[in-house]
């Protein structure tokens, strides 16, 4: 007989200090589900946002964030919406419309809260705090870059954009306008591929992430819907994420042997 049970969730009241280990410029001060404190900086990054890619075109990289952060298509690096409106609270990156009017915080707050983009409240937060912990977050099932693709694990559960770069034989592009936007909030898939601190992370070759993280919506995952996403993972960890009332936590499920009794 087998049962699943899970670990105690680990998560953080203190202040955090952020630290990303490929960018020691980038550093910030949380408190989990609280308001950042902006930093103010004379050199910043510039991004241009695209609604109807829900994402922006980085324009001006300032800094080592970008190793890290943002896709690369066509030489080109754009940032989804989580990975912007965290470089904007920290005060790394300046935001404009397509009119080269910058975009303050309440408007990225706004656009997250309609769930454009592909990205929530809540998912926002879950990677707020895993930056702010030093990890290397990037949506899963979106490569980092087309180079090395057919031997890179980010799409294991055969995405369609990989199936489309793995296809293609003089085309280098992908309908980027649909990568993030058409993503659904609600899908029972994992969200993110997260990587240990790694001062050689390449985009070309990321490697394997450390674990993959799911967004638990509500309750936390029935044993149907663990083995549904456990599938997806191709071997690879699994972590639950959950946010209640502006606290992240995360949690797994172990299988267990319970001895028959006689």
């Amino acid at each position: 007989m087998e049962s699943k049970t899970f670990e105690e969730p680990s998560s953080t009241d203190d202040e955090l200090y952020l630290q990303n280990a490929s960018d020691e410029d980038d550093e910030s001060t949380f408190s989990s589900g609280s308001t950042p404190k902006l930093q103010f900086r004379y050199v910043k990054s510039k991004a241009v946002w695209n609604d109807e890619m829900g994402m922006a075109e980085v324009i001006e990289k300032r800094g080592k964030t970008w190793v890290t952060t943002g896709i690369v298509r066509s030489g080109k690096v754009y940032s989804s919406m989580e990975e912007s409106l965290y470089l904007m609270e920290i005060g790394a990156l300046d935001l404009l419309d397509d009119c080269e009017r910058s975009i303050c915080l309440t408007d990225m707050y706004e656009k997250i809260a309609s769930s454009k983009g592909g990205c929530c409240w809540e998912l926002f937060e879950v990677y707020r705090h895993l930056k702010s912990l030093g990890y290397i977050v990037g949506r899963h099932g979106v490569s980092w870059s087309l180079k090395g693709i057919k031997s890179s694990h980010n799409a294991v559960d055969g995405s369609e954009e990989t199936e489309q770069v793995v296809g293609a034989t003089s085309k280098s592009d992908l309908p980027i306008n649909k990568l993030f936007s058409e993503m659904q909030i609600n899908s029972l898939r994992p969200d993110f591929d997260v990587y240990l601190p790694n001062s050689r992370f390449r985009k070309s070759s990321p490697g394997d992430p450390s674990f993959l993280l799911y967004l638990s919506r509500g309750d936390p995952p029935s044993r149907a819907e663990m083995e549904a996403l456990e599938k997806q993972c191709g071997g690879l960890p699994l972590k639950i994420g959950l946010v209640t009332e502006g606290r992240v936590s995360f949690f797994s499920f172990d299988k267990v042997e319970i001895p028959l009794l006689p």
